[in-house]
């Protein structure tokens, strides 16, 4: 069947308007969420790459990280939903499950049967953005991947791209799991139908704040440019062994951990 010249024309005029209301949400959802990405603020913190070095000699138990993930969860109002259709931005998990490609056989007891940090990794190549169809997932000129939740059309093809399971898709509505008032009034809440994840605490950054976690740390997650030579990250990696997460895969992780 032919379409009349007019009909086209109609059809491409509500598209064109659809896209500039979209465009303008995710301007909107950038300056919430990820400010820093077009505008330089006075007082935030910048750097050419940001990378975070966990020191996993100072976490021992499940409870020492406790302070780092609670801090993590009330900072970006992240639901506790108790079941498969949990949202994380920060979590634990085993020594075989976190570095499944380590080939020493002969690592001490103790390294392997404590439990290990996990967030996203804000790799120099990140497959995630690759795959998003909207561009809902990006990378930031300092190394951070963030996501403009007003593009996510819930296709999960990032999660179906990232290698290290850093992502959660709402199933539900996370608002119904939050309390009233939320933790935290000045983060957006999300919705259902969109996927997120640990976003390095840009909003945080923008204020002049390190990372929830990293605050919450004391000392134990250092955060810094991994471009500058004379930071607190690059003298740790240069004092202390350090492996990362699936190293072979190419995607060149952010998040180092020193054993």
């Amino acid at each position: 069947m032919k379409t009349s010249r007019r009909h086209f024309l109609k059809i491409a005029g509500f598209s064109a308007m659809a896209l500039a209301s979209g465009l303008a949400a995710a301007g909107a959802a950038e300056a919430q969420i990820a400010p820093g990405r077009y505008v330089k603020r006075d007082g935030m913190l910048t750097a050419k790459r940001w990378a975070m070095v966990i020191d996993t000699r100072r976490f021992r138990t499940e409870a020492d990280y406790a302070p780092c993930i609670e801090a993590c969860q009330k900072a970006h109002n992240i639901p506790d939903i108790h079941d498969d259709r949990n949202v994380k931005w920060i979590w634990t998990d085993t020594f075989e499950h976190v570095f499944p490609d380590e080939m020493n056989a002969h690592l001490n007891t103790a390294t392997r049967s404590k439990p290990y940090l996990l967030l996203c990794n804000h790799c120099t190549n990140p497959p995630c953005v690759r795959v998003c169809p909207t561009q809902a997932t990006y990378k930031m000129e300092d190394g951070i991947v963030a996501m403009d939740y007003h593009r996510c059309i819930g296709c999960r093809f990032c999660m179906a791209g990232c290698p290290y399971g850093a992502r959660s898709f709402n199933f539900v509505d996370p608002r119904n799991y939050l309390s009233n008032p939320v933790p935290n009034p000045d983060f957006p809440t999300r919705m259902i139908g969109v996927v997120e994840k640990c976003n390095f605490c840009v909003e945080r950054l923008a204020e002049g704040k390190l990372p929830a976690c990293v605050e919450a740390a004391r000392g134990a997650i250092l955060f810094g440019d991994l471009e500058d030579p004379n930071s607190n990250v690059r003298q740790a990696l240069a004092a202390r062994f350090s492996i990362r997460r699936k190293p072979s895969l190419g995607t060149q992780p952010g998040v180092y951990y020193l054993i």
